[in-house]
């Protein structure tokens, strides 16, 4: 019998916390007043040293979500154990034997979280050692889209790279990596023209040396826009026209490819959500 290619996966309301780990437990055997005793020199080597760290800690966030326990932070915020997460994790190993999945559920519940969580992974190859969902081997290309070009930069665009700043090493306009995509991996960024901050493509660097990329695209679009070559794959945050929808499918047909959706059926029984859940509200 051949395996089954579609999923539907609900949740419950939960609340998914992304915490910021702090470097003050790095530091906490270091007293203000020996610091001041140092030479100006060392101390503006040492708020340096601080500021960086604080940098570093705080791109962590596709590193730690879902560990194995629950992790307390500095400032009282809590990382929660995955297994607080079922339907999440149930989703992610779907992608093993569904190449389409659909996350339908309520709002604020992660479904966004779990989109970029996932495409992270194939991005940089970084999977987490519970992992058992869908594997690539090497690097891949990728599209994640949205409703419009505002909703695209301002929801799927920040949840993987994060906000736009000129806070960089080089002074020109990058990320400050606080998304999902640790920011010591992302590379050569295609800005979108005539529109502000918002990102065509982005280069990621793959566990393997290779690099993967993400292309940023939105329903208003319209379909012409999402047909071209192969994907590995696509995820629609919210959900798309089923012509959308279609054209999705034809670009991951040939490699193997997945696509996710992740939203709220807030229109109802349309054709999309019948094509997870059929027959459903025939009643």
């Amino acid at each position: 019998m051949a395996a089954p290619h579609r999923l539907a996966a609900g949740a419950k309301a939960v609340t998914l916390m992304n915490a910021i780990p702090s470097v003050a437990e790095l530091l906490q055997d270091i007293e203000a007043a020996d610091i001041a005793l140092l030479p100006r020199e060392r101390q503006e080597r040492f708020a340096s040293l601080l500021a960086a760290l604080n940098r570093r800690t705080s791109r962590r966030q596709f590193l730690d979500l879902f560990p194995d326990n629950d992790n307390v932070q500095q400032d009282g915020r809590i990382i929660y154990a995955r297994a607080r997460y079922p339907k999440h994790i149930e989703f992610f190993k779907a992608g093993a034997t569904y190449r389409e999945r659909g996350f339908i559920a309520a709002n604020r519940v992660g479904k966004t979280i779990t989109g970029a969580y996932e495409t992270t992974a194939h991005l940089t190859g970084l999977y987490p050692h519970w992992w058992e969902g869908k594997r690539f081997t090497g690097p891949v290309t990728w599209w994640a889209c949205g409703k419009s070009n505002e909703t695209t930069r301002d929801i799927v665009q920040h949840a993987l790279l994060g906000d736009v700043t000129f806070d960089t090493d080089d002074g020109r306009k990058g990320f400050a990596g606080k998304g999902m995509i640790p920011a010591h991996l992302m590379g050569r960024t295609i800005w979108r023209r005539g529109s502000d901050d918002a990102v065509d493509n982005i280069l990621v660097k793959h566990v393997t040396g290779g690099w993967s990329r993400v292309g940023f695209k939105s329903y208003e679009q319209k379909r012409g826009a999402f047909e071209g070559t192969a994907r590995h794959g696509i995820w629609l945050d919210e959900e798309c026209p089923l012509d959308i929808y279609g054209e999705c499918l034809i670009r991951t047909a040939t490699t193997g490819g997945i696509i996710m959706l992740t939203f709220t059926p807030l229109a109802g029984i349309t054709d999309t959500v019948q094509q997870f859940m059929p027959g459903f509200g025939d009643d």
